[in-house]
């Protein structure tokens, strides 16, 4: 072989392996988005729930004065996050921008009376704790009704589960499917070298040492792919983040490095599975099958 051909079969190993690291970083990034959302459902439900207001409507004789009052006495309690005052004229526009300008025209004087909208700790957005925190705000002074929306926690809470059991049937299709295109991927890339672990073979290299160097060049053929899908990953997350905040808070970035950590262990692992197997099965063939 002269310096010609070396250069390209080079060339050709070369942007077999790029390519290769290509279509397994894609795959693990669809894994990671699936493992990220299943590690943080329990952040994304918590999310939701604390951010979840429950109206706690005052009578109509309470002044500012003693609302304020009772809104420290809220923020104190440890089953209030949160507090926001609300006076009747913000209650008044905000009925305004839900029902029209002309809604008051029936009343003689304004209906919206002064109200505190409170948010929970997530774990006491449950059908049972929330009775029990309406009951105790009830009988708090000046407190005439607590109104929030429980279909909507019993479907949350509900879905959650649901969204969990998906996710993680999701991940296990996602690894067989992973699996099944890096063996193939990996299959090509070894495919190409069968003449060179014939020639191995006939000069009396054992299995293992003609497995060695392949083994090595999986692990770092799935590191590569997962930092590779890492970047992207962490890429989207960056992306995502600058249009909508909160991200950081859903997303914990113990639970990131976690993912990161398993598509790291992912890649190595798949890319090395597939490359024994692959080449368990091509040391076995007869040299008349190596032109097939």
């Amino acid at each position: 072989m002269n310096k010609r051909e070396v250069i390209v079969s080079t060339k050709r190993l070369a942007n077999a392996y790029l390519s290769s690291v290509i279509s397994i970083s894609l795959v693990l990034l669809l894994v990671g988005v699936a493992l990220l959302l299943l590690v943080n459902a329990r952040s994304i439900s918590d999310y939701f729930k604390e951010n979840m207001k429950v109206s706690v409507m005052l009578t109509q004789t309470a002044s500012e004065a003693k609302a304020h009052e009772l809104e420290k006495a809220l923020s104190a309690k440890p089953y209030i996050k949160s507090v926001e005052f609300v006076s009747k004229e913000q209650g008044i526009e905000e009925m305004k921008a839900l029902l029209g300008e002309d809604f008051l025209d029936i009343f003689e004087t304004a209906p919206i009376p002064i109200s505190i909208n409170v948010s929970l700790p997530a774990q006491y957005v449950t059908s049972d704790s929330l009775d029990i925190v309406k009951a105790a705000i009830l009988d708090m002074p000046l407190v005439e009704e607590v109104v929030y929306e429980r279909s909507l926690i019993d479907a949350l809470n509900a879905n959650i589960k649901k969204l969990s059991l998906v996710l993680s049937v999701f991940i296990a299709l996602l690894l067989f499917i992973s699996f099944a295109l890096i063996n193939n991927t990996i299959r090509l890339s070894v495919h190409a070298r069968r003449f060179t672990i014939h020639t191995m073979k006939m000069v009396g290299a054992t299995r293992a040492f003609i497995r060695k160097p392949f083994l090595i060049r999986s692990v770092w053929q799935g590191l590569a792919s997962a930092f590779l899908a890492s970047v992207m990953l962490l890429s989207l997350l960056a992306a995502l983040g600058r249009g909508f905040e909160q991200l950081g808070d859903i997303f914990r970035p113990g639970l990131v490095a976690l993912v990161l950590g398993i598509l790291a262990l992912s890649g190595i692992l798949i890319c090395a599975a597939s490359t024994f197997f692959v080449m368990g099965k091509l040391l076995s063939v007869d040299k008349s099958e190596l032109y097939y």
